[in-house]
């Protein structure tokens, strides 16, 4: 366990270094931060913090950086978890304060919201489709071939898809179409879509197995499309010193345009409200360049899915998670 002076010492030595992105001396610290050590205690403090893993010290340089291990702590133990502006309240406050219908609406203008003030990449992905309930699932007729599907579930996401026919439908059949579906299936599942249930309304359908058959093939590709994913700020990544590395700057688009890391990186959260990788913690050997900061997003008891941050592990881990506890907590006050 690091005493008091140490702390004190790897926590200045992390904030310039997050400000700065370069390497930290015991004089920049005694200098800029106040402290009452001498130049010689700084440094010999900075050597045992170095030789207990919680700084680096580059080839090149007389000064330290943090390691993987001294962010670490820092995030557990030394963070400041209100670092947030009246100004940057009152601009969460006003963004949120937008009327929305649809889950969709509401991840977009956090993830904008969150990439906007933090002036990172911002990621976020809906609540996994088939654990929501269906509200409501409603046919409309378009013309005398063409039936959109609706499907509406409790937490307010919409999935929605056409289908042309060879053959007219008629809106005695839309009715029976809307009662059949919702009597049978609202209330459950999205997953519970499934070959029984497709048996079961062919047994009850007393028209066309071309009419059914189309409805339940789509119904059953529109929910198991995989989760949207929501992208804002990538090219705030490339402001950063860190991604004037072409080797970084290739491995993190190249991140970004693979859907399934990306899904993963977002659903590993555990349940609680920050979640925070830092480089070597990522499972995934191509995020070993990067923090990841998520945060499950809700209102009520409602899963709406999660949003996240990627950037350099010289993340400003305070703003990011003092942005992302008052967004979240304002999220779950929404009213949609």
């Amino acid at each position: 366990m690091l005493d008091k002076r140490k702390k004190e010492i790897l926590q200045a030595v992390i904030d310039e270094y997050i400000n700065t992105a370069e390497p930290v001396s015991s004089g920049t610290l005694v200098k800029k931060y106040g402290l009452d050590y001498s130049s010689a205690t700084v440094r010999n403090e900075l050597a045992e913090l170095e030789s207990t893993g919680y700084l680096d010290k580059p080839h090149t340089s007389a000064g330290r950086i943090p390691s993987e291990k001294g962010y670490r702590f820092y995030v557990d133990e030394l963070i400041k978890e209100d670092d947030i502006s009246l100004e940057e309240i009152k601009y969460i406050q006003n963004k949120l304060s937008t009327k929305v219908n649809e889950i969709e609406e509401l991840t977009k203008i956090a993830t904008s919201t969150l990439s906007e003030i933090t002036h990172y990449t911002t990621v976020a992905i809906g609540p996994k489709t088939e654990t929501q309930i269906i509200d409501e699932i409603k046919f409309v007729l378009l013309g005398s071939r063409m039936l959109m599907i609706v499907i509406v579930t409790d937490s307010g996401l919409i999935k929605e898809t056409i289908i042309k026919y060879d053959q007219d439908i008629t809106i005695s059949q839309v009715e029976t179409l809307n009662n059949l579906f919702n009597s049978k299936l609202k209330g459950k599942p999205l997953s519970k879509i499934d070959k029984p249930m497709e048996e079961y309304i062919l047994a009850e359908i007393t028209y066309s197995i071309d009419v059914i058959k189309p409805i339940i093939e789509q119904i059953n590709k529109v929910i198991q499309d995989e989760n949207s994913i929501y992208l804002q700020g990538t090219n705030k990544a490339f402001d950063l010193p860190e991604f004037k590395s072409l080797d970084i700057a290739k491995n993190f688009i190249n991140v970004l345009d693979t859907k399934e890391l990306v899904l993963d990186m977002l659903d590993s959260g555990v349940a609680k409200d920050i979640n925070v990788y830092i480089g070597d913690e990522n499972d995934n050997e191509r995020l070993k360049d990067f923090s990841i900061v998520t945060f499950k997003h809700s209102i009520g008891d409602k899963d709406l899915g999660t949003i996240g941050i990627i950037g350099p592990k010289r993340m400003d881990y305070s703003k990011v998670i003092s942005v992302m506890k008052y967004l979240s907590k304002k999220m779950k006050e929404k009213d949609m």
